[in-house]
């Protein structure tokens, strides 16, 4: 992709980190660029992933399924994602450095960085070795410094209400 290279980051407390990337996506496969759309920390089917099947140019990457969310997992729990992450990871950096892949949505990975179950400093290495031409976006809460300073764009998407609040879960369609 001409001029591209840069690094995003969408964080935030707000809703819209993921739709934000995934419009990004849309955007760039709409253009006949090469997609690749890898996420941590998630493993439910969702209807963006269903759509996004159905565009060229966007592959998707997911780590395997858990039960629990991080907070109610045990060290070896814990220990075992971080493994499953790391082989990921492996893989996402093999096929960014051997294949033409024009943009790198790494979603919920400063989640999975600040949860333990990914290596922050990996990820900063892999930023600073990219590919020149490499765009990628990152997602998550709370960014640690070292990232924000690294990224060209950083969005935070504030929460000023939410549906949660009042009880309401989560709907398919919507916000899944």
């Amino acid at each position: 992709m001409k001029d591209g290279g840069l690094i995003h980051i969408y964080c935030g407390d707000g809703k819209g980190k993921t739709t934000a990337a995934i419009g990004l996506a849309v955007r760039c496969s709409g253009h006949g660029n090469h997609v690749l759309l890898v996420q941590f920390l998630k493993s439910r089917p969702t209807g963006e992933l269903t759509s996004l099947a159905l565009l060229p140019n966007i592959e998707i990457m997911r780590g395997k399924e858990t039960k629990k969310f991080t907070f109610q997992m045990n060290a070896e729990e814990k220990a075992q994602v971080k493994s499953e992450h790391l082989a990921l990871f492996a893989k996402v950096k093999q096929k960014c450095f051997n294949e033409q892949i024009d943009l790198l949505i790494l979603d919920e990975v400063i989640g999975a960085c600040n949860t333990g179950v990914f290596d922050k400093d990996i990820l900063i290495d892999f930023l600073k070795a990219k590919p020149a031409e490499l765009e990628v976006v990152l997602t998550g809460r709370n960014p640690a410094a070292e990232l924000v300073e690294l990224a060209d764009y950083v969005s935070e998407i504030c929460k000023r209400k939410h549906p949660y609040e009042k009880g309401i879960a989560a709907r398919t369609g919507i916000e899944r």
